[in-house]
């Protein structure tokens, strides 16, 4: 009976998070974000605002509700990684399967992208995931979490997506991009150019 109870409470929660964020969305697009407030987002759910704040602590988070399951499968992928698999070729292929397929011209992505305190959230949301990923590359790799290698490799992992969006095969461009952490510049055709100045061909 508890545990049918506490299913029931679960699924209650996750209702009334997805049409909080349902309703941000859909008010922040159609008025932007500056000019709605958190009650009328709390009314168009059909919850009191001290609900809404149990919720999400601010109204940039309204916008973010996946943030600690973005973390959580940062940490699984390369946790749970195939054996003998490494784990910059684990974290690369979550990036591929995960970031690089966020559609450009998802409502979500549109109102972020175009709203500046979204993008400014997002990208410090984003950063957050950097201690819990090098935590984790330590565990993996047994290397100290504040050795430079790990906070190295954290920072520049969590900087691939943002970077390989612009391009027009965003996946194409994660693995371009994790190849350069993995082999070098050094590999790079530029990189062969200035050791062969005269060699263009």
């Amino acid at each position: 009976m508890a545990e049918t109870t506490t299913g029931r409470r679960a699924r209650k929660k996750a209702q009334t998070r997805q049409a909080l964020t349902d309703a941000a969305v859909r008010l922040f697009t159609e008025h932007g974000f500056d000019n709605v407030g958190v009650r009328e987002v709390a009314e168009a759910a059909d919850v009191s605002l001290s609900t809404l704040f149990k919720h999400f602590p601010s109204k940039e988070a309204l916008v973010f509700d996946l943030d600690a399951d973005i973390e959580s499968a940062l940490v699984a992928a390369i946790r749970d990684r195939a054996p003998g698999q490494p784990v910059l070729h684990a974290l690369r292929d979550h990036m591929v399967h995960t970031r690089a397929a966020v559609r450009t011209d998802d409502p979500t992505f549109v109102l972020v992208e175009s709203t500046p305190a979204l993008r400014d959230y997002a990208r410090r949301m984003w950063s957050r995931h950097e201690k819990a990923l090098a935590a984790t590359l330590a565990d993996a790799t047994g290397l100290a979490p504040d050795d430079l290698a790990i906070t190295g490799l954290a920072r520049f992992a969590l900087e691939v997506p943002s970077l390989a969006r612009a391009s027009d095969d965003p996946a194409r461009a994660v693995r371009d991009l994790f190849a350069l952490l993995e082999h070098g510049w050094a590999t790079t055709p530029l990189a062969r150019r200035e050791d062969h100045p005269g060699q263009d061909g």
